[in-house]
């Protein structure tokens, strides 16, 4: 056991000597790891209020000594030394701590004492090292684990740990993704160091120091005369606290949320800033600051001197909202928050109009307190943290919570900051942020990436990254849309009308969703029109016709007599459905799913593929649009190690669909097995036999053969992975198709004569030139192709193989690129070729030409895959159900069948 072994190395007893809930979470990991704490220094209750850390160890029954100082006028108290020395500690562990403690207690134990601070030493050195981290404009951040001496932070390192910092970060982001769950690993760490005799001691360094004092409130105004970059570090530095500010129309204004500008400068009203050279503008979208350097940022959210917070874009209507009248049922709902606000501020002897969450001593935890319990004693009225930071004042809070129940909080209009660009004879406009409950927002640590046009390799613009946090986010939306929501109780015929309208939303932007399509994953122009986005409106027109058709039926059973019964089964939604999707049809695979999904009557989270990202994210944008609930659908751009695994993991998601490698499947279906035991549906790899017999009609097997394996590039999970052609016509075959590829045009995807695009991304394109590479060295036949095209972008020649025997690697592992893979069979081999051509752990799609109609059903029969095209191929359809066997995975897209993934069955069985 990991556990015994941990618990049984050398162990210390300690004094942690501190506050707060950083401390808390130090003291309870030390021990978890078996070291025994004798006692607890900490801070005296605050308003009635204990410290988190006195908090757990009084619950553990560890000694707890609250003193308000150590010393006075130089010199230690005497009974506060008698106390410390008492417990008999032999180290002191200082995870944070406000107070000044004695040198002779620090130097009392055996092992002496260690303390934690929040940035690399020797650099800023002193109480605001994490606002100075930001301020500074570091690119890197950090924490150390220092001994104490008698100096400011100027100890010897025990150990330190960095991270990058974000473009975005302020304290709270870099303190809650970083140093706070690092610190207490490293904190734990150099304890048990120190406990195993292996602790270093490596003198601070002079050169790189600094020392900067602590950020009050008076020396945080914003001087105007610099760059947009460093006004960004400057407001996110002081970011909540103590909160950069400036003097707008006679009063002290503070910035809070403040990010880099990275489209162009949304219109908006001007709003003249004292000191500022160029007025600010108040935007739909927040307030636009102008750095000295011509580029822009934007603030989301500003506090007045009254302690009100408003969002930057309501600053010239902050003060227009009138006082509502409260119905009888709202003034129940006052009073059981008035309740829920007096047990938080037990110091406070009565709530009042004008009572101050704040300046009663509530603090930022206590915030999600009063949102969960108003959540859970409230009919599970769903607030934000940020409700309350914009209505501190009780009066002012129930005016925000009563506009809240009655709808008139909502958003008027979606906020959409778009990257547009010219191209294809149009302006297009791509949201780039993650889209959560009804709105684009930026990742939560403000993470980004490049996404790249593959046709020249250049970035197309930087998208958001989704962390586990907005993960989490993203989930906890769509549950409560599910179960609180609007769409919970919206009829089914209702819900067919907006997918109706999101599928006339996907017609009439067509043009421009497949210019995206093009730019972003490579796709022919016309190819994307006609398909990526064509069978994607069919696809939610389909499914919005079966919303109002999903029914159970009535099973007649043995009467329990002399009563009767009756029992019937009814067909429910699952509830939140995760939806991961691959990069070869970034917006037909997105309807595939979520049109049966929605159907069904469940809401959604989406992860696209990390590399064509913004089709699915013009979605939202259009989903919002035709009037879907906030909530119902949620896309989270960002990796499939990060966000896809987390969805696999999350607890309240019921049901996970997923497009992609065998291997991830797999690993996804155990992830959803340990979690929750989600249900699950695969459409996995393939390597799909086509088999072409002689008395085909050449031409048109010709024809279609290359479209089975060329199609979309090749990067079609049903494509032809191996044509096995029968001997007699083979040589014929063979000598078409390369005349036919010689004819292709290779080039621009926007071109309209272009037949054959980019390859997705680099990374790919340098994938199907190794798999050319090997079947070279196992002796198949390369007759065309196999080279990477002499021009900028990812394109890559047509490519056929022959000579292809069964225990290559080519014959056996797909490509997923434009690699034509021939074998040759004996004529008459009908037995032989169908057990080659089952002879594969894939079982996706597979073909047959032939004009005997005894042999294709003979065949059709005995391949072993989900789809059998008979003289023709690629041909799929809204209403045929789409799926794979074997090792492609299992469970149907597309049909009456793909509903059955996304819906449970109850029985119910009643007597009468």
């Amino acid at each position: 056991c990991v556990w015994d072994i941990a618990y049984f190395k050398n162990k210390l007893k300690l004094a942690l000597i501190g506050q707060s809930l950083f401390g808390q979470e130090v003291y309870s990991h030390l021990c978890k790891e078996g070291h025994r704490v004798v006692g607890v220094f900490t801070v005296p209750d605050k308003d009635g209020k204990a410290d988190p850390l006195a908090l757990a160890a009084e619950k553990d029954g560890t000694p707890v000594f609250k003193f308000p100082r150590w010393r006075v006028k130089g010199k230690t108290i005497k009974e506060v030394a008698e106390a410390y020395k008492s417990v008999g500690a032999e180290l002191n562990v200082l995870p944070f701590c406000t107070q000044f403690i004695p040198m002779d207690v620090i130097d009392s134990p055996k092992h002496g004492s260690i303390i934690y601070h929040p940035s690399i030493l020797p650099r800023h050195r002193g109480a605001s090292a994490i606002n100075w981290t930001l301020i500074m404009g570091d690119k890197k951040a950090g924490l150390s684990v220092f001994w104490a001496d008698d100096g400011l932070d100027t100890g010897p390192i025990l150990l330190q740990r960095s991270c990058d910092v974000e473009p975005n970060d302020t304290v709270d982001a870099l303190y809650n993704r970083f140093l706070f769950p690092e610190g207490i690993k490293a904190m734990v760490e150099a304890v048990q160091l120190i406990a195993d005799g292996k602790a270093p001691r490596i003198p601070q360094p002079e050169e790189g120091a600094t020392y900067e004092g602590i950020q009050k409130k008076e020396n945080a105004e914003i001087s105007w005369d610099q760059s947009a970059e460093v006004l960004h570090n400057w407001i996110r530095g002081h970011d909540k606290v103590p909160g950069a500010w400036t003097e707008i129309n006679g009063q002290m204004v503070t910035f809070y949320g403040s990010s880099l500008l990275k489209s162009s400068v949304p219109p908006g009203e001007p709003l003249e800033i004292k000191g500022a050279k160029k007025p600010g503008l108040v935007t739909k979208n927040g307030l636009v600051l102008f750095g000295n350097d011509g580029k822009a940022l934007m603030v989301r959210n500003l506090q007045f001197e009254d302690g009100r917070m408003i969002p930057a874009s309501q600053y010239f209507s902050a003060g227009e909202t009138s006082v509502v009248e409260l119905t009888a049922e709202e003034v129940k709902v006052a009073g059981t928050i008035k309740v829920i606000w007096a047990g938080i501020l037990s110091n406070v002897p009565v709530i009042e109009d004008s009572t101050d969450f704040f300046k009663s001593g509530a603090s930022s935890m206590d915030v999600v307190r009063l949102v969960e319990e108003i959540r859970q004693r409230c009919g599970g009225l769903q607030l934000q943290n940020e409700d309350v930071y914009m209505a501190t004042k009780f009066e002012d809070f129930i005016q925000k919570v009563v506009r809240k129940l009655r709808g008139e909080d909502q958003e008027v209009e979606l906020v959409v900051d778009y990257v547009s660009k010219e191209v294809n004879e149009m302006t297009v406009k791509m949201p780039y942020q993650c889209f959560i409950n009804g709105q684009f927002t930026d990742a939560n640590d403000g993470k980004t990436y490049d996404t790249i046009n593959p046709t020249d390799g250049s970035t197309i613009c930087k998208v958001s990254y989704a962390s586990l946090v907005d993960v989490d986010k993203a989930v906890a939306a769509a549950k409560d849309a599910f179960e609180k929501g609007e769409w919970g109780r919206m009829n089914a015929r209702e819900r067919g009308r907006l997918m109706y309208r999101l599928a006339d939303l996907l017609e009439e932007n067509q043009e421009e969703l497949a210019t995206i399509e093009a730019l972003d994953s490579g796709a022919v122009y016309t190819l994307a029109l006609k398909t990526h986005i064509g069978m994607s409106v069919q696809t939610f027109r389909y499914f919005a016709g079966w919303c109002d058709k999903i029914q159970g039926s009535t099973i007649p059973i043995n009467q329990a007599r002399p009563n009767r019964n009756l029992t019937f089964t009814k067909k429910e939604p699952l509830g939140v459905c995760a939806i991961i999707i691959p990069w070869n049809y970034p917006l037909m695979m997105l309807a595939w799913k979520s049109a049966a999904c929605l159907a069904a009557g469940n809401t959604l989270v989406l992860k696209p593929a990390q590399v064509t990202p913004l089709t699915a994210l013009k979605f939202a944008e259009l989903s919002s649009k035709a009037g879907f609930p906030k909530g119902v659908i949620n896309i989270i751009p960002g990796s499939g190690g990060v966000a896809g695994q987390r969805l696999s993991e999350h607890p309240h998601i019921r049901k996970l669909g997923f497009t992609g490698s065998t291997a991830i499947g797999k690993q996804i279906m155990k992830s959803c097995a340990v979690s929750n035991l989600k249900k699950v549906s695969l459409e996995l790899g393939g390597k799909s036999p086509l088999i072409i017999f002689n008395d085909c009609e050449l031409d048109k097997a010709v024809r279609m053969g290359m479209g089975a394996v060329f199609f979309n590039k090749g990067e079609n999970c049903i494509a032809a992975g191996r044509l096995f052609v029968e001997e007699s016509i083979h040589d014929e075959f063979v000598t078409k198709v390369v005349e036919e590829i010689k004819k292709m045009k290779i080039g621009d995807p926007l071109d309209r004569s272009t037949d054959h695009g980019p390859q997705n991304h680099q990374a790919h394109l340098e994938k199907l030139l190794q798999y050319c590479e090997a079947g070279v060295k196992e002796g198949a036949t390369l007759v065309y192709g196999g080279r990477q095209v002499c021009r900028p972008g990812f394109f890559m020649e047509p490519t056929v193989f022959t000579d292809v025997e069964d225990h290559m690697y080519l014959a056996k592992e797909e490509s997923f690129g434009p690699i034509m893979v021939i074998s040759k069979f004996q004529n008459g081999d009908i037995d032989g070729v169908l057990q080659r051509a089952n002879n594969t752990e894939y079982g996706l799609a597979s073909g047959v030409f032939t004009r005997d109609i005894n042999k294709a059903m003979y065949v059709s029969e005995k391949l072993e895959a989900g789809t059998v095209f008979v003289n023709t191929y690629n041909k799929t359809d809204v209403a045929a159900p789409f799926g794979g066997v074997k090792q492609s995975g299992f469970g149907k897209d597309l049909g009456e069948e793909a509903l059955n993934e996304y819906l449970k069955t109850k029985t119910v069985t009643l007597e009468y």
